[in-house]
């Protein structure tokens, strides 16, 4: 780096010697990915999130995952209509009422709250998001955004207003409430693959390993992106160690601090940045522990939020801590100069955060019921509505990201110039065709093939048209 910093426009000094770079510009849009983006949005067909589950469940049979908590067979029929309304349910936070409808067997009270207790539960949720994720894979539109090895993780907040333990204050996200953080990772084809509950805003970097080893399906990401949130020296070492790379999004890098193990290496302007001193003495030392560490926690045998815990006591870390925490300043000083030098590696990040943080804002957009409150009281209960409001937006994303494939392929058929340097920066994690609010019908429409008819691109129906418009009737 230190040979590329007279060209590095993005770096500079400041009388102090401290290191500054540069924010990352947007990258202008073509005038060909406006009128690509606007066509193949106006080509998705409107749906009710009811039909979007019993039609995604037609390609991928995700809804047949949801087996009895016995492990026997079922005698119920139409068990998939009712595992979807119970999902509807629970991802849009409107309770079994509005879904219920007596004079269907597979959509009354007795037989939902049946489904709901006996065939809905973390373990049929994740394998059946494992389903969504490995179909989501083989649609060549999500192999143009990746390949599924690169991964981000971020926390979103929900308000928690009953009484429960299992919920903490924080007055930023919470006011004068309570409330809990649903932690969950994306990877670079827009698949979420993990997820876990924890009650407050516990610091992002206690369950981000946890998150990771509990992955629902598809490829074992290699390369783990952040926010500042999940920053650690120990988690850095963690993830080395289990043949991950981090890559967090850094702040305030003036405060930052380098670290060298030669101390007569000369890196010029950087000198005065590399104050810090590795000492493999001490890794060496701890080596054969480390590497029974990583093991344990690559099994399962020991949950990385206990053992970042048992590695500091007091605020300080122990022997084997220290030794985690040296190692992992190996990696986060490569880390911080690649981000430096390398202004694809920044907006790599930048964008694979952006991802995560359109799914959230899916995510609310789905779970609005109850002012978007989570108001289950037991961890069970939280855990399991979270879980499927993460299945239902699989759900939604995939189906998005076939028929915007099938746009696609329809519009180069038609002659229209189709760029791939357009298509690599559109997005599944649009919303504007689907409805969640008062429609629940959880009939399928004949469809002429297994997915339903585009829309025509010149066609304005009765909702666009309408200047009168609520504003947020179909945001």
């Amino acid at each position: 780096m230190t040979e590329r910093l007279p060209a590095n426009t993005a770096v500079s000094f400041d009388a102090a010697g401290d290191l500054h770079w540069a924010a990352l510009s947007a990258i202008p849009e073509p005038a060909s990915l406006v009128e690509l983006r606007k066509m193949v949005r106006a080509m998705l067909p409107r749906v009710d999130l009811p039909e979007l589950l019993l039609e995604v469940a037609s390609w991928t049979g995700f809804l047949s995952a949801f087996t009895h908590i016995s492990g026997g067979g079922t005698r119920l029929d139409d068990l998939g209509v009712s595992a979807a309304a119970v999902l509807v349910a629970e991802a849009c936070n409107i309770g079994l009422t509005p879904v219920t409808k007596p004079g269907v067997a597979a959509l009354t009270r007795d037989r939902l709250s049946h489904v709901d207790q006996n065939y809905v539960r973390a373990e049929t949720i994740k394998a059946a998001n494992a389903a969504l994720i490995d179909y989501q894979a083989t649609i060549p539109l999500a192999q143009v955004w990746g390949g599924g090895l690169v991964a981000s993780a971020d926390g979103m907040r929900f308000v928690v207003p009953v009484q429960t333990i299992n919920a903490g204050p924080n007055p930023r996200y919470f006011g004068t409430g309570r409330g809990g953080t649903w932690f969950n990772m994306v990877n670079d084809q827009v698949a979420g693959i993990s997820g876990v509950f924890v009650a407050g805003t516990l610091r992002d970097s206690l369950v981000l390993i946890d998150a990771m080893h509990d992955q629902d399906g598809g490829a074992r990401p290699e390369v783990i992106m952040t926010d500042t949130g999940s920053y650690s020296d120990m988690v850095f070492g963690l993830l080395r160690l289990l043949g991950r790379r981090f890559a967090p999004r850094l702040a305030d890098m003036p405060d930052q601090k380098f670290w060298r193990i030669d101390p007569r290496a000369d890196y010029g302007p950087l000198n005065p940045l590399a104050r810090g001193r590795i000492d493999l003495g001490k890794v060496s030392r701890h080596w054969d522990d480390m590497a029974r560490l990583a093991g344990s926690l690559h099994t399962g045998a020991v949950r990385a939020y206990d053992t970042l815990r048992v590695l500091q006591r007091d605020g300080k870390p122990t022997a084997l801590g220290e030794a985690v925490a040296i190692y992992g300043r190996i990696d986060k000083s490569l880390h911080m100069l690649a981000v430096l030098d390398d202004k694809a590696y920044r907006r790599q990040i930048s964008n694979q955060l952006s991802i995560q943080e359109s799914r959230h804002a899916l995510a609310r957009r789905v779970f609005h019921g109850q002012r978007g409150e989570l108001r289950q009281r037991y961890r069970e209960g939280q855990e399991d509505q979270i879980s499927a409001l993460g299945l239902v937006l699989n759900a939604v994303t995939l189906f998005n990201t076939r028929c915007m494939n099938a746009a696609l392929d329809q519009l180069r058929a038609q002659g229209h110039p189709v760029l791939d340097a357009d298509v690599a920066r559109l997005s599944p994690l649009i919303r504007k065709h689907l409805n969640v609010h008062g429609r629940y019908s959880f009939l399928l429409p004949e469809l002429p093939g297994d997915l339903r008819p585009l829309r025509d691109t010149n066609t304005v129906d009765d909702d666009d048209a309408c200047p009168t418009k609520p504003p947020n009737a179909w945001r």
